[in-house]
């Protein structure tokens, strides 16, 4: 989706505007900057999206300072919440339900006593935003991933390629490549046939890429 010279979207129901220091292919789609209502981070590129990949309604980069996220070719994201002190990584190819939740960071500290203070702060700060030095954690999601809806992906956890994550799933642990995964916490349902599930993506993308965009 291209933008005009003031990095704004055409169309875009939000007066806001596409950040400086995101990377948007001209061949993704971003529905709204809405998405970027909570992004504060100052990398140089703190978001990368591939070619090909989809944004709808409800993302939102809910990123601190140091955040990065990068979201990798022909990816469908659809009102995911990216928290992000650190770094989130998706693969290509992969599909985000609504209400999924990717977190590399709890935001609040775990102790109680440091929590209700950090709310106190949060009550009377301008942007009623708690900020704590909370430890983060890097999320990486692999290539081919299903995330169902309602979903939650808590920090350090790594999603291997072709795996499937059922609906309503509290993912706190790494999940094995081509295995499906349920429950709160997420444990192991079945595991997937490798080869039969790299033949079938395999044949998805030769059909739906069109000619022009398929590699020799």
């Amino acid at each position: 989706m291209p933008m005009n010279s003031q990095r704004k979207l055409p169309g875009d129901w939000y007066p806001g505007h596409v950040p400086i220091n995101v990377s948007l292919h001209p061949e993704a789609y971003l529905e709204s900057t809405y998405s970027f209502h909570l992004f504060n981070s100052r990398r140089p590129e703190a978001v990368r999206i591939g070619r090909g990949a989809s944004l709808y309604l409800g993302v939102m980069f809910d990123l601190g300072p140091h955040a990065a996220v990068a979201i990798g070719h022909f990816s469908l994201i659809h009102g995911t919440r990216f928290i992000v002190n650190q770094s989130i990584t998706i693969g290509t190819h992969c599909l985000l339900s609504w209400n999924t939740v990717l977190m590399d960071t709890r935001r609040v500290p775990t102790d109680p006593a440091q929590r209700r203070a950090a709310l106190t702060n949060a009550a009377h700060s301008a942007v009623r935003r708690v900020d704590t030095d909370a430890p983060a954690r890097p999320v990486r999601i692999g290539d081919g991933v299903w995330i169902g809806f309602d979903s939650c992906v808590l920090p350090g956890v790594t999603i291997g390629d072709g795996a499937i994550v059922g609906a309503r799933s509290v993912v706190t642990e790494d999940v094995a490549p081509y295995s499906i995964v349920a429950g709160n916490p997420a444990r192991l349902v079945r595991q997937l046939d490798p080869e039969e599930s790299t033949r079938a993506m395999a044949a998805a993308i030769l059909q739906f890429t069109p000619p022009a965009h398929r590699e020799t």
